[in-house]
């Protein structure tokens, strides 16, 4: 893919006057509020057929109190409190199996991967945790429709709900120290984790790359591609209901949560990404509120941005800060 979007000096620029609802910080507030209640409710131990990792089959309390799986993995034969992550997946991704991703815990962390609700059925090895809600909240096809006509009914607000209570499961679980907790996440994982430093204010460090859910109204009227894409076909049979997406979609935009964080942040784009085009990654980025940040820019890549140059960084850059 060519380079389409701005040029890197302007994006370097670009902070875009969005509009962010009066009761955002209310609506959320209350939104974590009804979540509250017993946080971890399941742990039991899971085979791995690894002899270097510990893992165990985590189900916590999400949004409403709904049961959200999650593996925890540690280095195994250690029993001091590590410090430790929360990674959050892509779109269409569950948590697959135990022995996916161990990058982190090989590096020395203690490392929880939560489940995506309701997703798991586009690639990968599918995913374990429901979404009893989906059921009730119309759209289609993929979740980013699911319910969009009313932030209450959306299925963003439930898995950003469950991203918040992951951070708060992996507090209360053993060998992970509460005080260093980093979040990580690609893509919609990125936007998760964003929105997370927004709504919790202690935080080691955020990793984001080809961030999703960011500046949503430019990136669908930049690409066709899905997640974005299905917004636009939805709107393409729902030709009344734009002006209710758009506000619903306004309670979800990463961009506002970043002017809340206070965590350091790394950042990573490629800036011919077609999916999450580079604008909006950007405009999370000029936005993020600490001066404890960095961007990584991959000027031929796409939404693999650095694949593991990137990881690679990411490691030499949360080491000292963790």
């Amino acid at each position: 893919m060519a380079a389409f979007d701005l040029p890197l000096d302007r994006l370097e620029r670009y902070v875009p006057d969005l509009v962010e609802p009066d009761d955002f910080d209310a609506f959320w507030a209350k939104t974590l509020d009804a979540a509250a209640g017993p946080v971890v409710l399941d742990v039991r131990p899971e085979p791995n057929e690894l002899a270097l990792f510990d893992c165990w089959d985590v189900t916590f309390g999400g949004f409403d109190g709904q049961p959200v799986r999650a593996w925890y993995t540690r280095p195994a034969a250690r029993s001091d409190a590590l410090p430790a992550v929360v990674e959050f997946a892509g779109y269409g991704r569950g948590r697959g199996l135990p022995h996916e991703r161990l990058t982190w815990p090989a590096a020395g962390y203690a490392h929880l991967l939560m489940d995506n609700r309701g997703q798991g059925d586009l690639y990968g090895c599918g995913g374990d945790t429901p979404d009893p809600v989906s059921g009730t909240a119309m759209g289609g096809p993929g979740v980013v429709t699911r319910g969009i006509r009313s932030p209450h009914d959306y299925y963003y607000r439930r898995l950003i709900t469950d991203a918040v209570r992951a951070v708060l499961a992996l507090r209360e679980l053993p060998g992970a120290d509460p005080a260093r907790i980093a979040v990580i996440g690609n893509s919609q994982g990125g936007g998760l984790a964003l929105a997370v430093a927004g709504l919790l204010p202690d935080l080691a460090a955020v990793l984001v790359s080809a961030p999703f859910l960011c500046h949503i109204r430019r990136a669908v009227d930049l690409t066709d591609l899905a997640p974005y894409g299905e917004i636009a076909t939805y709107l393409s049979v729902h030709r009344d209901a734009e002006p209710e997406v758009w506000n619903t979609l306004s309670y979800m935009d990463a961009v506002h949560f970043a002017r809340r964080a206070t965590a350091p942040a790394h950042f990573g784009i490629g800036l011919r990404d077609t999916v999450c085009p580079p604008s909006t990654g950007f405009a999370a980025y000029n936005s993020y509120a600490p001066a404890d940040k960095i961007m990584h820019t991959y000027p031929y890549n796409g939404h693999e941005h650095g694949d593991a140059v990137h990881v690679r960084r990411q490691l030499r850059w949360l080491a000292p800060r963790h």
